[in-house]
C-alpha cells in the first residue's frame, strides 16, 4: 500500500502521479538496469516473455518483487560499483530535483547524494535546488497544470547558473526550495533565487 511507498521515500502529495509512473516508467526502468547489471537474474524477463504489447513491455517482471541485491553474485556488485556515486565531485555541480518526483523519490536519491557530497568535504562545489511541484519529467504538466510546475525552465536556469559559476566565478544562490509561482510564465522561466524574472 501507500505506507510502503512512503517508507522508501515517495513524497506525500505525489500519489496522483503514481499510477502513471507505475504504468509507464518503473517496470521498464527496472528491466533496463537489471539487464545491464544483472542479466543472469531472470533471463526470461526481459526477453521473449517480457511481452509484445506496450503494456506488457512496460510492466515490471514478476520476479522483480523478490530481488535481493545483497544476495546477488560479486559480479553484480562490481558492475554497480563501476557507476556508483561517491560524492567526491571535483568541479561545480548543480542538482535539481522535483519534490513530486514519482520515479526517483528525492528522499532516496538527491537528498542522499547531497549528503554524500557534504560528507566528502565537497559541499562548496555543490548547489541543490528542490523544485516545488516538479516531477521527473514534464510530460504530465499539461494534464495537471494546477498541481505541477515544469522543471525544464529550471534546468535552463541551472545551466546558465553553472556556466556563470564555472566561467566567471559567480556563485549561484544557496541550496533552497524553488517555489511554484502563483502566476507568471511558469513554463518559460524559473528563478533559482526566488526573485521574479527581470529583477
Amino acid at each position: 500500500g501507500d505506507s510502503a511507498l512512503y517508507a522508501v521515500g515517495f513524497a506525500r502529495g505525489s500519489e496522483f502521479l503514481w499510477p502513471y509512473h507505475e504504468q509507464a516508467y518503473r517496470g521498464v526502468t527496472q528491466k533496463i538496469y537489471r539487464a545491464e547489471f544483472d542479466p543472469g537474474y531472470d533471463p526470461a524477463c526481459p526477453g521473449a516473455s517480457a511481452g509484445s504489447t506496450p503494456e506488457q513491455i512496460l510492466a515490471p517482471c514478476p520476479s522483480d518483487a523478490a530481488y535481493d541485491y545483497a544476495a546477488r553474485p560479486a559480479s553484480v556488485h562490481r558492475a554497480v560499483a563501476r557507476v556508483a556515486l561517491t560524492g567526491r565531485i571535483g568541479k561545480p555541480l548543480i542538482t535539481l530535483h522535483g519534490d513530486l518526483d514519482s520515479l526517483l523519490p528525492r528522499a532516496a536519491d538527491s537528498d542522499v547524494y547531497a549528503r554524500m557530497v557534504d560528507a566528502s568535504g565537497r559541499g562548496a562545489l555543490h548547489r541543490y535546488y528542490t523544485i516545488e511541484g516538479g516531477t521527473h519529467v514534464d510530460g504530465l504538466y499539461d494534464t495537471y497544470p494546477d498541481r505541477l510546475r515544469p522543471i525544464l525552465p529550471c534546468y535552463r536556469s541551472a545551466f546558465d547558473a553553472l556556466a556563470a559559476w564555472v566561467e566567471h566565478g559567480v556563485r549561484p544562490p544557496a541550496d533552497r526550495t524553488v517555489g511554484r509561482p502563483a502566476s507568471g510564465d511558469v513554463g518559460g522561466s524559473c528563478a533559482l533565487d526566488g526573485r521574479a524574472p527581470g529583477h
